[in-house]
């Protein structure tokens, strides 16, 4: 076996040789459920043979075409959009290949809308505490996760920052209230004149294990934004698409960003592709100054934008997103029965299919086991050697999160596995 990739190896390696519906199978013969859909990417499941023709037909037709140039594909994929997808307000599409790139794109669209205004002041974006954006410098930067900044910090720009919404270690009785009251400081500490931008997941992905904010807080965060002109953009890379049980994971509350950066589930996996949503009022002035939004080489291919057409058709026609969230609410309610009373579980939490267990070494204190204790990755490789992939969240900081994201088309006997399996695996290892 090559010892090549990935450039730090990986103390146990596995290697996947076919992948169909929710399951994947190793090169030794063993079937495992997947119930991270990868990196909470894949929703219509593996192995769709309609995806692979429309990627083979885009290929032998399209092939490479620079990004801003239309082609059959990125047309049929930006009608479905607005078609089926986006609120009417979201009339700017940018597209990327990942999703630190769309993110990247959404802090440098935010910075040029003002700087278009003859604003250049405003040119600081806001991110959380806990939080993940991507892994290019910028990305890590405003993202609020300390593992992945590990040997780089002393090169990192120091952005903004306010406390990630987190109810069950709040120290305020009023959750909602209290973060928002947190942002809004942090707002005047920085200068609200200097801040361009404000950007959080709707509801914590990895890092923080599917951490759902008080109900006060996003329409909170917003009137602030409103009253101290800045914009918000909400990161749905993993939330957008179906993954919460709703088109987008913002929708959950009454109020509506300035941008969306969407990507994991707008293929599905099938192909690298993101895609950035903004407004008449973000585009405007960038238009008016003659600026232009850069594009990426290999962003929007047509290839790409085949596979994610055929995955939101295949989306809609099936009615995937109410299964996500009727999906979603059984593991929830089994996850809860199973996890209420163990000793080593704080919580169990999400929406959707996007749902989280947080470990801990006692429950009545929410003490933490101890880093050394690598409680996380021995959860997800029991997990793994009980035939059910789970992914392993958290920051170092925030630890021992495991995260359930797997494919909406997952069955009653998938759910009823991956609990007793997850019940199974913590138990032998704390």
């Amino acid at each position: 076996m090559s010892t090549a990739y990935p450039f730090v190896p990986l103390e146990r390696n596995i290697t996947i040789d076919r992948a169909e519906g929710a399951y994947l199978w190793t090169a030794d013969g063993r079937r495992v459920l997947d119930a991270a859909g990868g990196a909470i990417v894949t929703n219509i499941g593996f192995g769709r043979a309609e995806v692979a023709e429309a990627v083979a037909e885009a290929t032998l037709r399209e092939g490479y075409v620079v990004p801003p140039w239309l082609t059959p594909s990125r047309t049929r994929l930006t009608e479905r959009l607005q078609a089926d997808w986006l609120p009417p307000a979201f009339t700017h599409m940018h597209l990327t290949c990942g999703g630190s790139e769309g993110v990247e794109s959404a802090m440098k669209i935010a910075i040029q809308h003002f700087a278009a205004q003859g604003r250049p002041e405003k040119h600081k974006v806001m991110g959380r505490s806990l939080s993940y954006h991507g892994t290019t410098l910028a990305t890590t930067a405003v993202g609020g996760h300390a593992a992945r900044r590990k040997g780089l910090t002393h090169t990192l720009q120091q952005y903004p920052v306010s406390p990630t919404p987190y109810p069950l270690r709040c120290p305020g009785n009023d959750a909602g209230r209290y973060y928002v009251e947190a942002v809004e400081a942090a707002i005047e500490r920085e200068g609200p004149d200097t801040i361009a931008a404000f950007i959080g997941e709707p509801v914590v992905g990895a890092s923080g294990g599917a951490l759902v904010p008080p109900d006060a807080y996003w329409p909170g965060v917003r009137e602030l934004c409103d009253r101290h002109d800045i914009l918000l953009i909400v990161d749905e890379v993993m939330t957008g698409f179906g993954r919460t049980g709703l088109k987008f994971g913002y929708q959950h509350w009454p109020f509506q960003p300035d941008l969306i950066v969407a990507g994991k589930g707008l293929a599905g996996g099938y192909a690298p592709l993101t895609a950035i949503f903004g407004t008449d009022a973000v585009a405007a002035p960038i238009i008016d100054a003659g600026f232009n939004v850069m594009f990426h080489t290999f962003a929007a291919h047509p290839a790409a934008c085949a596979a994610a057409d055929k995955v939101l058709e295949i989306m809609t026609r099936e009615r995937l997103v109410e299964r996500s969230a009727q999906m979603g609410a059984k593991l929830r309610a089994e996850l809860d029965a199973a996890f209420k009373n163990h000793p080593h579980v704080a919580e169990t939490r999400g929406l959707g299919l996007l749902l989280g267990i947080e470990i801990v070494q006692d429950r009545s204190s929410l003490a933490l086991f101890s880093e050394a204790d690598n409680i996380t990755t021995r959860v997800v490789m029991e997990a793994l050697q009980r035939g059910v992939f789970v992914y392993g969240g958290g920051t170092g900081e925030a630890r021992d999160i495991i995260v359930i994201g797997p494919a909406f088309t997952i069955d009653d006997g998938d759910v009823d596995r991956i609990v007793t399996t997850l019940q199974a695996a913590l138990d032998a290892v704390v």
